[in-house]
């Protein structure tokens, strides 16, 4: 199903002087119209600040044509250098084609190995179903097949190949590895008719078909060897010699969206949408986990129907950032038709520049990474809220059109490991709900971090906002303030940002963590994909997949995958605090400790009184719920540490998280699971005269509007906000 009135834009982020492109689509009759808004709270729930977006005016205001923009979901490679190019150059001595298989959904209907057509149709195709494989020419006039009744099984792999001679076809197919049960033998099967003289010199298109420029017949599995040759196959596969025409080694360039011939003519192509590298091939035997060890165990591409990396939609409009515009959250929005959409960017402040002693680093690869995230949980009470509140109208379980998140599996049930921002996102929308909270609001991401952003509005606090990708675009210079504020959950880090972080707080910056699960997954990206993220979920953490046994190393930069503690570098190190325990989207409260109340810590709760912190809140009802952090010494909490306050009275369902288990009753750490169950707020001070406060909690900014934004919560903060943008600490 297709959103009526939505879009995109080029960037999430602009400076004074710089401009978005928007790409619009919608299905409406007539024009629409465009705004700037700005975005001051996401939360749509009535009983907290509700939706705040204040127009702003802009050079771009108006009204424009409507038109549909489609996108086109699904992966293959793209050998464009074929076009006009005659292969064999001389027919008489046939063709040979082949490549190695590895089917990971099979459905009746075949889906595309490797393909040469033009746009009437005409050329000829691999393909395989449930059936088996089979190999079809058309020219005009004719069509002749061959077809190999041998059902495949799903994760063997194959070797497949068509060789044609005189007008004779003969398909044949040989399992590479000893396959127990039908589905295991070799066979072959032989057709006449062909008329391969005949066939157009198209661009030749491996893992689906191409029809007016999108992908069709996708097929979902790996491939490995595609090639052609003149004469008999050979018997190893392809290799480099007389008879090859092209041979796309898939094992180079692994980090690259580049396929790459090893033939004469160098007949490199391109992959289109994403897909997945860096994934066991069939000579994979378990003696490299890492691609760059062994490459060619390694020579495989992973294919999916869903796969996308670009909607490609053409630019409707430009936002320009004027000089003067402050920094923040904003959004273009689009009306017509009753149907509205914001999409949402971040105006920085001028390059080399600050304009306030505070800043927000909004989360925007966690954004990203669950971007469109289906949990199959938008059922009749959710939409009633929804519909009520006048939130968000869409959701991913109703819209597969844009892709899903790195939470979701593609439909042949591998994870999705890689994530575009150029494309909607539905759930990076102000007023999107997560949940069906019934003790708050259930937000999360985009739109529980304005909870933050209109704290700071209602008090007066100036604040600029910056991003992920800009940190790890631009380094730790960027950070030129006194303090640096994160949101609810800044999960997903590069080592750019990791770095920049750690240099920041090491040379006198001062960090607020404001959530839980922070500083958690390892995700790589690749200067020439700036909109691309990858996510490699290997052992140990809480995972929605788990990638398989030897694709731990991610494909855009070679670095092992997975968890930050599993690379050495706990979110301890950084914040103090580190991922603890994780139960449903419900809160509780901390209860202050002996070291709250030191005549050093003073400052921090001044104006507070009583034990009691966040017993309330519009995240699931409390301060600290959902995802805990702690204090750890032995992942890197440091010495002079002051834990302030904790959490208690969980409700049943939270669990201590998978790192932290050695069994079912035993602990890294020694404690029993239980005790593991618990969020700390912290202090400590750093180098140059910095320092960090961190809260972990997911929940914990959505206290902070409470009572009209005076509560414990909210004058905490703004305690520390305080101190940590004077120039001194004492």
């Amino acid at each position: 199903m297709t959103v009526p009135l939505t879009g995109y834009l080029d960037r999430i982020s602009a400076r004074p002087g710089e401009r978005l492109a928007v790409k619009v689509s919608s299905t409406l009759p007539g024009d629409y119209e465009a705004d700037l808004v700005r975005v001051i709270s996401g939360d749509p729930n009535p009983a907290g600040p509700g939706l705040i977006l204040r127009p702003v005016p802009a050079a771009f205001a108006g009204r424009y044509p409507g038109r549909f923009q489609p996108t086109h979901l699904g992966s293959c490679a793209l050998v464009a250098a074929m076009e006009g190019m005659a292969l064999p150059p001389d027919p008489r001595r046939g063709l040979t084609l082949g490549l190695r298989v590895q089917p990971w959904l099979l459905t009746d209907q075949p889906a595309v190995l490797m393909a040469r057509q033009d746009a009437a149709g005409h050329g000829w195709r691999l393909s395989l179903s449930k059936a088996g494989p089979v190999f079809e020419a058309q020219w005009p006039g004719g069509h002749a097949s061959c077809a190999l009744a041998a059902p495949p099984l799903p994760r063997a792999w194959y070797a497949l190949t068509v060789e044609i001679h005189d007008g004779t076809v003969r398909l044949s197919r040989a399992p590479l590895r000893q396959v127990w049960g039908a589905g295991g033998d070799a066979g072959a099967a032989e057709a006449a008719g062909f008329r391969l003289d005949t066939l157009p010199a198209a661009p030749l298109s491996i893992g689906a078909a191409r029809r007016d420029g999108a992908p069709q017949a996708v097929f979902d599995g790996r491939l490995e060897d595609p090639f052609l040759c003149t004469g008999e196959a050979p018997p190893a596969g392809p290799a480099e010699g007389p008879g090859l025409l092209a041979w796309w080694d898939f094992s180079i360039g692994i980090d690259t969206q580049s396929v790459v011939d090893r033939g004469p003519r160098g007949l490199h192509g391109r992959l289109v949408n994403l897909p997945t590298r860096a994934v066991r091939g069939s000579r994979w035997d378990g003696s490299a986990m890492a691609w760059t060890q062994a490459p060619r165990h390694y020579a495989a591409i992973h294919f999916h129907a869903d796969d996308l990396a670009d909607c490609r939609w053409e630019t409707d409009f430009h936002v320009e950032i004027p000089a003067g515009l402050p920094s923040g959250a904003y959004g273009v929005r689009l009306r017509a038709g009753g149907q509205e959409d914001i999409i949402p960017f971040y105006v920085l402040p001028p390059r080399g520049t600050a304009t306030a002693r505070v800043a927000f680093l909004a989360s925007s690869f966690t954004y990203q990474a669950y971007a469109n995230h289906a949990r199959g949980n938008a059922d009749a009470a959710y939409r009633a809220r929804r519909d009520a509140w006048g939130a968000y109208p869409h959701n991913p379980d109703d819209h597969r059109d844009y892709a899903h998140s790195t939470y979701n599996r593609h439909p042949d049930n591998s994870g999705v490991a890689l994530s575009s921002r150029l494309r909607p996102i539905l759930t990076w929308r102000p007023g999107f709900l997560t949940f069906n909270d019934a003790r708050g609001s259930g937000l999360r991401h985009y739109p529980a971090d304005t909870h933050l952003i209109a704290w700071a509005d209602a008090l007066g606090i100036e604040m600029d906002i910056l991003t992920d990708e800009d940190l790890d675009n631009e380094g730790w210079r960027c950070c030129a303030y006194k303090v640096v504020l994160t949101g609810s959950h800044p999960e997903y880090h590069t080592p750019g940002t990791l770095d920049a972080l750690q240099e920041y707080v090491g040379t006198g910056g001062r960090l607020c963590y404001l959530g839980g699960n922070g500083f958690y997954w390892r995700v790589a990206r690749r200067p020439d994909l700036p909109h691309v993220i990858e996510v490699r979920r290997a052992e140990g953490g809480i995972r929605a997949w788990a990638a398989e046994t030897g694709e731990y190393y991610q494909q855009l930069d070679g670095g092992y995958g997975g968890l930050w503690r599993r690379n050495g570098r706990p979110p301890q190190m950084l914040a103090g605090v580190g991922f603890s325990s994780q139960g449903l989207f419900e809160g509780s409260h901390y209860r202050r400790l002996p070291d709250s109340r030191a005549p050093d810590m003073a400052w921090i709760f001044e104006g507070i009184e009583g034990d009691i912190l966040g017993d309330f809140g519009l995240s699931g009802g409390g301060a600290a719920g959902f995802e805990l952090d702690r204090a750890d010494p032995s992942q890197g909490s440091p010495p002079n540490i002051r834990i302030l306050a904790r959490s208690e009275g969980h409700q049943s369902h939270f669990v201590a998280v998978p790192e932290e288990l050695l069994s079912h009753v035993n602990t890294v750490t020694g404690e029993r699971p239980a005790a593991l169950i618990r969020a700390e707020i912290v202090y400590f001070e750093t180098a140059q005269g910095g320092a960090v406060f961190s809260t972990g909690s997911i929940t914990f900014c959505g206290s902070l509007p409470h009572n009209g934004f005076d509560n414990p919560v909210s004058r905490m903060l703004r305690n520390v906000v305080t101190r940590f943008a004077s120039e001194s600490l004492s």
